[in-house]
C-alpha cells in the first residue's frame, strides 16, 4: 500500500477501488487473526461472518464500477476474438463471486512455507503485464483485447505486490520465519480478483490462478464427498496440498513443484494474447 500511494496517480478511480479493496479485506483478515490470538481456544471469526463480510465489500466494488462511466459489462472470452457476452446486471454477482472467490481460493492455499506467496507473484507479473496491455489503446487494439482507459495505472499496484512479495518470500521460505495469516492472503487474493474483472481479463483468472483454483475445489469436493458417502474421502487431506505431504512429499518438494505448475500456468495464459 505505501509503495502504491508513492507512485501510483491517486486520480484513477481504479488505484482507489483496488486500495479499498486492500484495506477491508485485509481489515477482516487482521481481526479473524487477532480473535485467534487473544483467545487461544477461538476459531476466529465465523465462515459465514467472513463471506458476509466480504461480500459487502465485493458488493461496494461491484456497484462502483457498474456506476462509473458505465463500466463495461460484456464478458471477454479468452482465445475468442468476436464472442464477448453482454451479461448486464449479472455482471455484479460476477464480480462478488470473482473476488470473494479468489480471497479465499489464496487463503486456503496458504498451508505450507511460501506455498502461497510464489504463486501470488507469479499471478501479479502476469496481470501487470495484462493491466499494461489494456490501459494502452494501441497495444490493445493489435492484440484485440478490451482497451480499459486507465488501468494500466493498476501496473504499478501489480509490481509494488510483487516487490513486497519477494521480501516477504525471503522470510517465509522453508523454513519459515513469519507467517502470512488471513490478515496477508485475504486482500492478495482479493486484490488478484479486482484487478482482473478491471483489466476485462476475469476468466483468464481460472487460468493465472490454477493453482488455487485446484486448492479450493480439491477442499469443495473433499466434503461434499464425506458428506454423500458418510466419511469416505477423496484425499488423504484438503486442500491438496496436505494430500502430498501425507504421502510422504517434502514440504519443500510440495512447494516447488506447486511453483511450477504456476509458472506454467502463467504463460498459458499470457499466450491467450496471441492465440485468438
Amino acid at each position: 500500500m505505501i509503495s502504491t500511494f508513492f507512485w501510483a496517480d491517486f486520480q484513477n478511480i481504479y488505484v482507489w477501488l483496488v486500495m479499498f479493496v486492500v484495506f477491508f479485506f485485509g481489515l477482516i483478515g487482521f481481526v479473524d487473526d487477532y480473535l485467534k490470538m487473544i483467545r487461544k481456544s477461538s476459531r476466529g471469526l465465523s465462515t459465514k461472518s467472513k463471506l458476509v463480510l466480504q461480500t459487502l465489500v465485493a458488493l461496494i466494488v461491484a456497484i462502483i464500477l457498474h456506476l462509473y462511466a458505465d463500466y463495461d459489462s460484456r464478458l471477454n472470452l479468452p482465445f475468442f476474438k468476436t464472442i464477448s457476452p453482454d451479461l448486464g446486471l449479472w455482471y455484479i454477482p460476477l464480480i462478488i463471486f470473482i473476488i470473494v472467490g479468489a480471497s479465499n481460493a489464496v487463503n486456503l492455499t496458504d498451508g505450507l512455507d511460501g506455498l502461497a506467496i510464489g504463486p501470488v507473484v507469479i499471478a501479479f507479473m502476469t496481470y501487470l503485464v495484462f493491466a499494461y496491455l489494456a490501459g494502452n489503446v494501441k497495444t490493445s487494439s493489435y492484440l484485440l483485447i478490451p482497451y480499459v482507459a486507465g488501468s494500466g495505472e493498476l501496473s504499478v499496484l501489480c509490481a509494488a505486490v510483487v516487490g513486497a512479495g519477494l521480501g516477504f518470500l525471503w522470510y517465509n521460505s522453508y523454513p519459515a520465519e513469519v507467517f502470512m495469516g488471513d490478515v496477508g492472503s485475504l486482500p492478495l487474493g482479493a486484490v488478484l480478483g479486482t484487478v482482473a474483472i478491471i483489466t476485462k481479463q476475469e476468466l483468464v483468472l481460472i487460468v493465472v490462478g490454477g493453482l488455487f483454483v485446484f486448492e479450493a475445489l480439491s477442499v469443495i469436493f473433499q466434503v461434499a464427498y464425506f458428506k454423500i458417502t458418510g466419511g469416505q474421502r477423496i484425499f488423504r487431506m484438503a486442500p491438496i496440498h496436505h494430500h502430498f505431504e501425507l504421502k510422504g512429499w517434502p514440504e519443500s518438494k510440495v512447494t516447488v513443484r506447486f511453483w511450477i505448475i504456476a509458472i506454467i500456468l502463467a504463460l498459458l495464459s499470457i499466450s491467450t494474447l496471441k492465440l485468438r
